[in-house]
């Protein structure tokens, strides 16, 4: 009776159906760091009682001017793919423009730290996981997809698997877009924040622990030249990376296929 009427109040507030009902809950997280509440949504696999099993997370983050009910609205499935792979989805919420940095000029975006750290801690205290990084993967749209590329580079101690969908990897193409200049400084006075914040340039550096890496990206989407540039980067210094291109715009049609290659990715490398 109450998984029942959990269903139908998920139905209701999401406006998605389905066959079967994996857990889909909304958390509120306090960040430390920004001194605030913020909301995650969080799909656990079906549970079997008789089987006390830990799964693996993957974070997923939303694009710009998103929130976190972002990936569950729009992509209903997500549903069915946590039960299919059975890991655990994780869809925080990132703010309007935060591009998933601890920002050098605002204090109070420190959305790097809640996300590669809060998060994670939050998630591992609340519900049944593999808590090491061979556990966990990041990856997101857009915004997102920057997140997810940044954040995995900079925190191979967290994060085992990474990955992009469509990401915003060179933010030198974002000089007036996108509240990029917001969160770094404009580019004219802060320079090597254009440099030092960008995924083209974080991958000079070798993470502390390796990778597995996965990103993608349209072709008629307006990021598919720096994504594509970001993969022959990555392939003349010998990084092992898993990169498809394929038709597609900057939207969610894309994005709703996509998401299913990286989830199968991800528990490939969970196995492993």
């Amino acid at each position: 009776m109450y998984k029942s009427l959990f269903c139908w109040i998920v139905l209701f507030v999401f406006g998605f159906s389905f066959s079967s009902c994996a857990s889909i809950d909304t958390v509120i997280i306090h960040s430390n760091s920004m001194h605030k509440e913020i909301k995650a949504v969080v799909i656990t696999p079906k549970l079997n009682p008789l089987i006390k099993a830990k799964y693996p997370v993957v974070y997923l983050l939303h694009g710009y001017s998103g929130t976190y009910a972002d990936w569950i609205k729009k992509v209903p499935s997500l549903q069915a793919l946590a039960d299919e792979n059975q890991l655990i989805i994780v869809c925080p919420d990132g703010g309007f423009s935060s591009w998933y940095l601890d920002s050098p000029i605002d204090s109070n975006y420190r959305y790097e730290t809640f996300v590669s750290s809060e998060i994670p801690n939050f998630i591992d205290d609340h519900y049944n996981t593999i808590k090491d990084r061979k556990g966990r993967a990041i990856t997101g749209l857009s915004m997102g997809g920057h997140g997810g590329l940044f954040i995995g580079y900079r925190h191979s101690d967290v994060f085992g698997a990474c990955g992009s969908m469509s990401g915003g990897v060179d933010l030198n193409f974002s000089v007036h877009k996108f509240d990029v200049a917001k969160r770094i400084g404009d580019s004219s006075h802060y320079p090597e924040n254009w440099k030092k914040y960008s995924v083209v340039n974080v991958v000079d550096i070798n993470p502390k622990f390796p990778l597995s890496i996965i990103f993608d990206c349209g072709v008629d989407d307006f990021f598919y030249e720096n994504n594509k540039a970001l993969h022959q980067k990555l392939v003349s210094k010998g990084v092992k990376h898993d990169y498809i291109e394929r038709p597609g715009k900057h939207d969610w049609n894309y994005w709703s296929n996509a998401i299913e290659y990286q989830l199968l990715f991800f528990r490939k490398y969970f196995n492993r």
